[in-house]
């Protein structure tokens, strides 16, 4: 027996070489795979910090109507029903309560509507819904002229969009009165130029006071009580 026959358990038979290329692709889709994964959940932990939305956003919006940093939690029925016995006016002039249509869940490009159309002419007058404190005025490229308005127990927030102008005079801290005169309704914005409206939305705020961020509520359900006269 030669020396090579002796050591022939050690000997290996090479692989194939279609075991190789079978081995390279499998690694590298093992590597794709990992980095979408990364990629996934860094995209869902940045989505799901609070305060990470553009303002007017998501309460901050994406492709159209969505409610600036505003994550997607309602507040309990004890604020709708607080909200509820305030009897809050219909901010549109001449809309009545009995002409509203709820659109809170609506979807809105990737995100919830979590508020309220009110259509009406463009031009049409917006008054305040309660007494309380503007607390920004404030452009955005989705909503356009808003307003956010704190209500006197600085616990909750109302937000106007989509204005055609603001009211003469109207100035941030300034202190208004049930049915002081905000502004007009339009389409400023991302709204639809054909179809003026206000867009308004309702949030409790904070312990930070923070005038974009805050829990959605339902205006719709808030205002859902039986139709009224108009203001």
């Amino acid at each position: 027996m030669n020396r090579l026959a002796a050591l022939g358990p050690i000997v290996r038979q090479a692989r194939p070489p279609w075991l190789l290329i079978v081995g390279v692709l499998m690694t590298g889709l093992l590597a794709l795979g990992l980095v979408r994964l990364g990629a996934w959940l860094s995209n869902d932990l940045r989505q799901a910090t609070p305060g990470s939305r553009d303002p007017r956003t998501r309460l901050a919006p994406a492709g159209t109507d969505a409610t600036p940093g505003i994550p997607a939690k309602r507040a309990d029925e004890t604020a709708v029903e607080e909200l509820r016995a305030r009897d809050l006016l219909v901010p549109v002039d001449g809309v009545t309560r009995d002409r509203l249509t709820g659109s809170f869940d609506q979807a809105r490009g990737e995100r919830r509507h979590e508020a309220l159309d009110i259509m009406a002419p463009r031009g049409t007058p917006v008054h305040a819904v309660e007494a309380g404190t503007i607390a920004k005025l404030f452009w955005s490229k989705s909503g356009g002229h808003t307003i956010y308005q704190f209500d006197p127990s600085g616990r909750y927030a109302y937000y106007y969009a989509h204005l055609d102008r603001y009211a003469d005079g109207l100035s941030e801290q300034a202190a208004i009165s049930r049915g002081t005169l905000l502004g007009y309704v339009g389409s400023t914005g991302n709204a639809d130029a054909s179809a003026p409206h206000l867009h308004f939305a309702v949030f409790k705020l904070g312990p930070e006071k923070q005038w974009w961020v805050g829990e959605p509520i339902d205006p719709y359900a808030i205002f859902n009580i039986g139709s009224g006269p108009p203001h």
